[in-house]
This record gives structure tokens, C-alpha cells and sequence, in this order.
């Protein structure tokens, strides 16, 4: 019954509602490229998987579908959807903007609890804003956890409790209004909650949150709907989150927004109460944070199925006879000003240039360092820490791809 549900709000309102465009999608996103999440989660490594296969589990309208296609250009792709109307978008946005190759895109009606009528395991699965919307999400968790490869990464994001407040209030609201008029469908419903809000006073919390944090994005009525009126959702906190991550068998890699995860934005200027802050363990200083920073409204997340091996800058062996390449997002690359993969400039260092300029693919970290003009063991850790450079194992360089 809720999936029902859910499905027939998304055929009602595909979502996200960004336009289908003839051309590639705008920036990129690195959370959805293999290699960039891969480097992210094991501190600058390189998969030695050159081809993966990827699934997108609750697809919508397929932007992430096209990101993911974009990003990872050698990748076959599953990408499923309980959600029929929106399907149709994903397929036809896919037609569009991605060049017919020898890889494969394949579009399925399924639910997460059903992905073993899926063949084989994937080595990224992407699901964002979905197992909140299941009847059970830890069940659903374990689905996807069940097709991961070992060594692969899970990508998810889920709704904070705390940052949703206001959400839950209004979604309750409209709903107890609606009951008056059970004849309302869906787009009847979006107007109501619409002229609710309009007649609420302007120093009403709700409108306050609403106007502050939110209307940019529901001007649209899709997103109105996507965030008011969606039949079922969980939200999380940090000890419910880690309890059903626990419950699946896989390993946190980090929040793909670790500033966020910071004590120091908060309790800065504190150093006293900051190192006090730093001495918990850690899942209670994410506690702590989510109970400090009221607006955090969502959690974006990698776990992981072991083996994945971090790289271990202490060994500075293993370092140096790898092959550093360019980060697959960076923009602006031939400059010493450029953007990183999360949109903020960097300024390059003389060394730091010279040594991503012979970045080709062809001689470790010890021969460009040889080289002269490109800095020393410093120049090196500081490019692996802005993430402009992932290395690659020379056993691995060469080798053919092992899927």
C-alpha cells in the first residue's frame, strides 16, 4: 500500500523536475563518479576497476541516472524505479543526452525489495532520498547492502529528524485539512498547502522556514509536492542512523559532506570545550553536532563491504612508486586557480602546478618528484589532501580490468 502510494505521487509529479537538456549535464557531482568516490572513501587510492557496474536504486526522473552515465563513461548502469511515470522521464532523458556506446543503460519497474530478480553484484550502488520513503528501511538497506560487491561503495542519502521539523508539522497540517475535501487529488493538494501557507501571518515559524530555507526550490510544484505531501517517510538521527547501518553489515566510509561533520565550526573558538567535545567517541560527537546544528536536514553517506584498503600516507613507499593522475572533478585545469570537486577555488603553488602537469599516467610520484621543480614529499600530501590528485598502484596500472 505505501509503495502504491509513493509510485502514484512520482507519476503525478516526476521528480527531480530538472528539464530534459540536449546536452551534457551541468558541473558534475563526485559523489556519482566511481573513481572520485572511490579516492574519497580510501584517502586518494584509485580503483583498479576500470569498467564498473553501477545501479541507481530509486532513479526518479533520472538526473542522477544521467550524472552517473556521464561521470563514469565506461560503466554499465542499472537503474530502476517504483515509479512508472517517472520512469518514462529517466529513459527518455537518457535517450537524449547520453551518446549510444557499447556499454549498457537499462531501465527496470522494480522495488528495492525486489533487486534480487536482479543478475550479479555492482560495485557502486547510488540511492538517494529512498529507503526513508520504504515501509521498512533497514530491510531495504539490506537489499541494496545484499547486491554490493566486496570492496564496493554505497552511496545514500536519508532525512535528518531535527532539521525537519517544520517539514513534519506542515506535511501533518495539510494532511488534516485535506481530510475535509477527500475528493482532493494530488495537484488539488499542492494548492491547498500552497494557500495555507500564504495565510499564515509572515512571522509565522513555518512561513519563516519555509521563505529562508526552502521556496527557492518549491516553486516548483513537484518539489511542493515531493517535500508536503509524500505519503510516508522515516526521518533519522545520528544513533537510529548507525543503528540500522549496523543492522546491515557494512562499514561507514565517511559523510560525503565531512565540513559539515566538523566540531571545529562550532565550537571553534572554544578550544577548552572543544577538545572536551573531541575526547567522545565518535558517533557521539556526530550526536553532538546534529543536536547544535538545528538546520542539518539530511545525512549523505558512503558505507562500504570490506576489503577496502585506505591509503596509509605514513608509508611513504607505497606512495612513491605509485602513479598520481589528475582528480577526475576538478575545473579549470590548465590554471593555478581552479575549482575542486566541491566547488571551492584552489590555489596551486608553483610546485604544486609543475607536478600536476606531468600528471600523465606514465611515471610514479618518485620520478615526477626527480624531475626537479616539483616540490617535495609536502608538495605531494598536499595535492592528495585539496584532491587534486588520486594515485594508482603500479601493480594495477596495467593489469586488466578483473570485471
Amino acid at each position: 500500500m505505501i509503495e502504491q502510494s509513493v509510485a502514484q505521487l512520482y507519476d503525478t509529479f516526476p521528480f527531480p523536475p530538472d528539464p530534459i537538456l540536449p546536452t551534457p549535464p551541468p558541473g558534475y557531482n563526485w559523489r556519482w563518479s566511481w573513481q572520485s568516490a572511490y579516492g574519497f572513501c580510501t584517502g586518494g587510492w584509485l580503483s583498479p576497476i576500470q569498467n564498473p557496474r553501477i545501479l541507481d536504486a530509486g532513479c526518479g526522473s533520472g538526473v542522477s541516472t544521467e550524472y552517473l552515465a556521464h561521470l563514469n563513461p565506461t560503466a554499465d548502469i542499472v537503474a530502476i524505479d517504483i515509479s512508472a511515470g517517472t520512469l518514462a522521464v529517466a529513459q527518455e532523458r537518457i535517450r537524449q543526452t547520453v551518446p549510444k556506446s557499447d556499454r549498457t543503460i537499462e531501465f527496470q519497474q522494480l522495488s528495492l525489495f525486489d533487486l534480487e530478480k536482479i543478475a550479479g553484484k555492482f560495485h557502486l550502488i547510488n540511492s538517494v532520498g529512498v529507503i526513508h520513503h520504504t515501509p521498512d528501511p533497514t530491510k531495504a538497506l539490506q537489499c541494496l547492502a545484499d547486491k554490493l560487491e566486496a570492496g564496493g561503495l554505497l552511496h545514500l542519502f536519508v532525512y535528518a529528524e531535527i532539521g525537519r521539523w517544520e517539514i513534519r508539522l506542515m506535511q501533518e497540517a495539510i494532511a488534516l485539512l485535506s481530510k475535509t475535501q477527500p475528493s482532493l487529488d494530488l495537484k488539488a493538494r499542492v494548492k491547498l498547502g500552497r494557500e495555507l501557507f500564504a495565510t499564515l501571518p509572515e512571522t509565522n515559524r513555518l512561513v519563516q522556514r519555509e521563505k529562508t530555507r526552502w521556496s527557492l526550490d518549491n516553486q516548483k510544484d513537484e518539489c511542493f509536492a515531493d517535500m508536503y505531501l509524500h505519503p510516508h517517510e522515516i526521518n533519522f538521527t545520528i544513533p537510529s542512523l548507525f543503528a540500522m547501518i549496523d543492522a546491515v553489515g557494512l562499514e561507514f566510509a565517511g559523510f560525503s559532506n565531512p565540513a559539515v561533520w566538523t566540531l571545529e565550526r562550532l565550537l571553534g573558538n572554544n578550544p577548552q570545550l572543544l577538545a572536551q567535545a573531541q575526547s567522545l567517541p565518535i558517533r557521539e560527537q556526530y550526536r553532538l553536532i546534529e543536536l547544535l546544528d538545528t538546520d542539518i536536514a539530511h545525512y549523505e553517506f558512503f558505507l562500504y563491504r570490506p576489503p577496502l584498503a585506505r591509503l596509509d600516507l605514513q608509508d611513504r613507499s607505497q606512495v612513491l612508486s605509485a602513479i598520481p593522475l589528475r582528480h577526475p572533478c576538478i575545473h579549470g585545469w590548465e590554471s593555478r586557480q581552479l575549482f575542486d570537486m566541491n566547488y571551492r577555488v584552489v590555489e596551486l603553488s608553483a610546485e604544486e602546478f609543475n607536478f600536476m602537469q606531468k600528471c600523465q599516467g606514465d611515471r610514479t610520484v618518485a620520478q615526477i618528484l626527480a624531475d626537479g621543480n616539483t616540490g617535495n614529499w609536502h608538495t605531494v600530501e598536499s595535492l592528495i589532501a585539496k584532491h587534486m590528485i588520486l594515485l594508482q598502484r603500479v601493480d594495477t596500472a596495467h593489469s586488466p580490468n578483473p570485471h
